[in-house]
């Protein structure tokens, strides 16, 4: 069933489009070579370009397009080999040159498409209206003195890409999902690392409410939010919000509002401007960028795996289930992880493993995957090791905790512990022997008619054996002697 809000005159329903800024990865910034690094003291990755010094000239940055070309690549978008740079005018104090150079008319990408699901299963597609290039503005510091604002141009023209959805999102849920579905597409393109705490990807959230069946009614939009819980609260609070005052008889405003998470409301920032406000015209500094289609489909084809076409082919190569190759594809390292184990040995029980134990472990010792105490490799030949039947599953348990613990190899670890599995028939008899001795009252309880004791036996066996037989050959024999 839908998001709906259950109001006074009846049933609302919410309506969102995202435009999410995502810091394109490259060394350097979009028209300057001043660097884009994170965290460098205040107003030191700045040149001359950056600050606006009369008679700078912008250089477009070359791995920036590439970068947005892949991005539309993998979103399914057109790429438009036809672009155009635009001044956006406004004044602030964080933008050196009164203007910001972006893309309005003519986007470097049009119109795409990005399939989420959702937590009952459901698929679903959204619409990206467009893609476009522009440069970030820097950052105002209203903490450092009580009487003034800083401003640190570090982040002064860094190359920014908006993706602009459609406004097909219906509940904070989706746009979630939209949100998590396009970090994880980028993080595997390169094409930017998805950090929201960095600010390398913030979202603006356009969010109006309707009747069914109505057009579209005013919208207002939420900037500069830096999570993903914090938009879904977001269009929560706004949408409920808006039903309030057209329940009222009132009007919503188009504005624009900042979400404030700790008293979990929006509050009126500026007044919404539309693109006139701006005065947009073609940048006289920079040529309209005209791209050769050979260049785009080389881009194209050396794009690697994106997530849907690597969780389809986890599913047909190595036999696992959708919602397991999903957890597996969510992150390009845990996909290249459970890659390295699964090539050649069972799929499932390599999905077991990390999904498993393995996460777990990381979640334990506060780890990722690229800093896991256990190798690929090794988790490998581990499982290598209960393929061979060199141990078993509950031996593996332990001896994985001692890779986790020590870093050592499982072969290692299995010789210095003596875990090495018991296949010898004779010492197999002889432990079944020795339980059926110590258990008369049992074995003829058993062969009395009391069948669900099999278990029992299975398991004071292994205890004998301290957990190294063989489980299918103690099955094996154990039936063999209470049958006989």
């Amino acid at each position: 069933m839908s998001y709906t809000i259950e109001g006074r005159t009846g049933t609302w329903e919410i309506v969102v489009g995202l435009e999410v800024h995502a810091q394109i990865i490259s060394h350097s910034k979009l028209f300057s070579g001043a660097s884009t690094t994170f965290g460098g003291a205040p107003n030191t990755q700045v040149s001359l370009v950056d600050a606006a010094f009369p008679g700078m000239l912008p250089v477009i940055n070359h791995e920036c397009v590439a970068q947005a070309v892949r991005t539309g690549v993998g979103l399914n978008a057109q790429i438009n080999l036809f672009s155009r740079f635009d001044r956006k005018n406004y004044f602030y104090a964080d933008l050196p040159q009164g203007y910001q150079i972006s893309q309005f008319e003519h986007p470097i990408v049009g119109k795409g498409v990005v399939s989420i699901e959702l937590q009952n299963g459901d698929v679903r597609e959204i619409g990206i209206t467009r893609l476009h290039i522009e440069q970030d503005a820097g950052k105002l510091l209203h903490d450092q003195d009580p009487t003034k604002s800083f401003v640190d141009l570090n982040r002064s023209g860094v190359a920014l890409m908006e993706i602009v959805s459609e406004p097909d999102i219906r509940e904070p849920e989706e746009a979630g999902a939209y949100l998590r579905k396009l970090r994880q597409i980028l993080r595997y393109l390169g094409t930017c690392d998805g950090n929201m705490e960095e600010g390398s990807m913030r979202a603006d959230v356009n969010v109006s409410v309707r009747k069914a069946g109505e057009p579209f009614r005013t919208r207002c939009e939420i900037k500069n939010v830096n999570s993903i819980r914090f938009v879904m609260q977001a269009i929560e609070v706004e949408a409920a919000r808006q039903v309030e005052i057209w329940e009222n008889g009132g009007e919503v405003d188009q504005e624009t509002r900042l979400f404030d998470p700790g008293r979990g409301e929006t509050r009126t920032m500026r007044s919404k401007e539309d693109a006139h406000d701006y005065r947009y015209f073609p940048d006289p500094d920079l040529l309209p960028l005209v791209l050769e289609q050979a260049w785009v489909d080389e881009l194209a084809a050396n794009l690697p795996e994106l997530p849907d076409a690597k969780r389809a082919r986890f599913q047909a190569e190595y036999g696992i289930a959708f919602y397991d190759a999903g957890v597996l594809v969510a992150e390009q390292a845990v996909a290249e992880y459970y890659e390295a184990v699964a090539r050649g040995r069972d799929g499932k029980l390599a999905a077991t493993w990390v999904m498993g134990d393995l996460f777990a472990a990381l979640n334990r010792t506060s780890n990722s995957i690229e800093t896991s105490p256990v190798s690929a490799a090794a988790l490998g030949k581990m499982l290598d090791l209960i393929a061979d039947k060199t141990i078993n599953g509950k031996i593996a348990k332990e001896v994985f905790e001692d890779m986790v613990e020590t870093g050592e190899s499982p072969d290692a670890i299995v010789e210095k512990k003596g875990l090495r599995q018991v296949t010898d028939t004779g010492a197999i008899d002889a432990a079944i022997t020795a339980v059926l001795e110590k258990h008369p009252d049992k074995l003829a309880e058993y062969r009395s008619g009391k069948d669900k004791l099999f278990g029992f036996f299975v398991g004071q066996v292994m205890k004998e054996t301290k957990g190294k037989a063989n489980p299918a050959m103690v099955n094996e024999a154990l039936k063999a002697k209470l049958d006989a």
